[in-house]
């Protein structure tokens, strides 16, 4: 049996977490005056749309090597944006300088931008309308600010985590990295919104090294994802960090020794702590709208999804049902408002197999005659503009499925994926490949040990197409990434993607050890 009690399920609801204020030292800015200062110079020089966003990023990373302390780094940076609307142009100017002359000044710029702009634009910028929500505040749920831990406490937990997988034969070198954020928002615009918001996420990493005689090796890492959560993750709640520690040494081992797997057509069983890297970039990627519609092209590419086939276009088989949505307890991509002033909330990206809705922002809503947008728009700093960025995407359960024993049951020749590793997908999100962290062979509905050199490769719509089942509920599991990028220029955002495991028939298998001629 697969032990599958560490599985940390999310609903589609918001959890009432802890209550936490707003970041004293942010609240101390003057927000509100800023916001006057800039709004009302945008609409005095003719703005037909303006908005201010104000943020303060405090992030920290801490690296160990083999229980060491490697490097330790903390950056604490505060700034203001002001985006408007003149002519049907863009406008954007930003700065760090948080006083009302200041903003007041880049209103000014901004609005000289776009009218410049608008000489050259043969598109006019609309925005779907969005109620107006007055002043409103949102904090993520979590316990414990990672930021107000003591370094020293945090070396003490990780420290004793390295010296754990240190005492066992199986492990030569341990590293270890830790990242934790504190986002804080202010957005206000002339329809009325004014929103103060609170994000912290955390992403604690392991990796094990096993190193041979000859100077080969294999490596580990944990399965933990990065999570909307507070220290109280590294400690207990949430993930099962004991468990995985302890089982670790013995799946590295087991690793090494396994023998090279045989290229061919298998049926494939892929656990979430894989399968939602393969979700990101073959489907969360493929249906933005921007990237449909080719405003992408120059540098992230396009999509195979394109818009013409909305509502008729098969993404998958009819067990294929996708979501996305910015309200997930402890998504990554969860807030209350969106950098447009958006409400967060949730809707189908593919039905029944179905492609039946993309992610939005304000101006791909209205180009493409949307009632709405459904809160997609994000800017990873002041000094950006807000662009469309992917939301919480995730494939849902069966909720009457089998739990990820009951889908290996099925599988007379087969293999079993579990974790995350590397992957490769062409501009427009059709073709792809993945490898992981541990493959497993199956033979006649049981787990038989470990394979080497394995990597699974599809195409959008045969892979999903081959999607013959998904787990219940109690195989789903919130992942994700810190680092998802997009934009020139670039920008990185935060992103989570829930799945069950599935079972997915008649898949190719490589074995990357022939396919490198090694």
């Amino acid at each position: 049996m697969i032990d599958e009690s560490w599985r940390v399920g999310a609903g589609s609801t918001r959890l009432p977490g802890v209550a936490h204020d707003i970041d004293g030292a942010f609240l101390d800015l003057p927000l509100a005056a800023l916001a006057d200062a800039a709004l009302s110079r945008a609409a005095e020089l003719g703005a037909e749309h303006a908005d201010i966003r104000v943020e303060r990023l405090a992030s920290a990373r801490l690296t160990m090597r083999d229980a060491a302390v490697e490097s330790s780094e903390r950056t604490d940076h505060s700034g203001f944006g002001v985006r408007v609307i003149v002519d049907g142009a863009w406008g954007f100017a930003a700065a760090t300088e948080l006083m009302p002359d200041a903003v007041a000044a880049a209103a000014a710029r901004a609005v000289d931008v776009a009218r410049v702009t608008a000489r050259a634009c043969t598109e006019r910028i609309e925005l779907a309308p969005e109620p107006a929500y007055g002043e409103v505040r949102w904090v993520s749920a979590y316990d414990v600010d990672p930021l107000d831990v003591p370094e020293a406490e945090q070396v003490e937990l990780l420290g004793g985590w390295s010296r754990r997988l240190l005492s066992a034969d199986e492990v030569a070198h341990v590293d270890v990295e830790l990242s934790a954020v504190r986002e804080n928002k202010f957005y206000a615009d002339l329809a009325g919104t004014s929103a103060i918001q609170q994000r912290v996420r955390v992403h604690p990493s392991v990796t094990a090294v096993w190193v041979d005689d000859s100077g080969g090796f294999e490596s580990m890492a944990t399965l933990a994802p990065p999570a909307g959560r507070g220290f109280e993750y590294l400690t207990g709640t949430g993930w099962d960090w004991d468990g995985e520690l302890a089982e670790l040494p013995s799946h590295l081992g087991e690793k090494a020794a396994a023998p090279t797997v045989e290229a061919g057509s298998y049926d494939l069983v892929i656990d979430p702590t894989n399968l939602w890297l393969t979700i990101h970039e073959s489907v969360a990627h493929a249906t933005e709208l921007d990237r449909a519609l080719g405003y992408e092209a120059n540098y992230a590419g396009t999509s195979w999804a394109t818009f013409d086939g909305l509502g008729t276009t098969r993404f998958g088989s009819p067990a294929m049902n996708v979501t996305g949505d910015r309200v997930t307890p402890h998504g990554l991509s969860t807030v209350g408002y969106d950098d447009e002033g958006v409400a967060a909330q949730q809707w189908d990206v593919v039905r029944d197999g179905i492609l039946v809705g993309y992610q939005l922002d304000r101006r791909t809503a209205a180009l493409k005659g949307f009632d709405r947008s459904n809160g997609c728009a994000f800017a990873d700093g002041p000094g950006r503009m807000p662009i469309q960025r992917m939301p919480n995407v995730s494939l849902q359960p069966d909720l009457s499925g089998p739990d990820t024993a009951g889908l290996i049951a099925g599988v007379e020749r087969g293999i079993y994926a579990v974790g995350d590793k590397s992957w490769s997908i062409d501009m427009q999100r059709f073709n792809f490949q993945f490898t992981a962290q541990r493959f497993y062979l199956i033979r006649g509905g049981q787990l038989a040990g470990q394979l080497r050199d394995v990597a699974y490769q599809g195409s959008g719509p045969t892979f999903w197409g081959s999607l013959e089942a998904v787990g219940g509920p109690s195989t789903y599991l919130l992942a994700g990434a810190f680092n998802c990028g997009k934009g020139q220029p670039s920008q990185v955002a935060p992103v989570s993607h829930g799945c069950p495991s599935a079972l997915f028939r008649g898949v190719r298998i490589l074995n990357t050890r022939q396919e490198s001629g090694r």
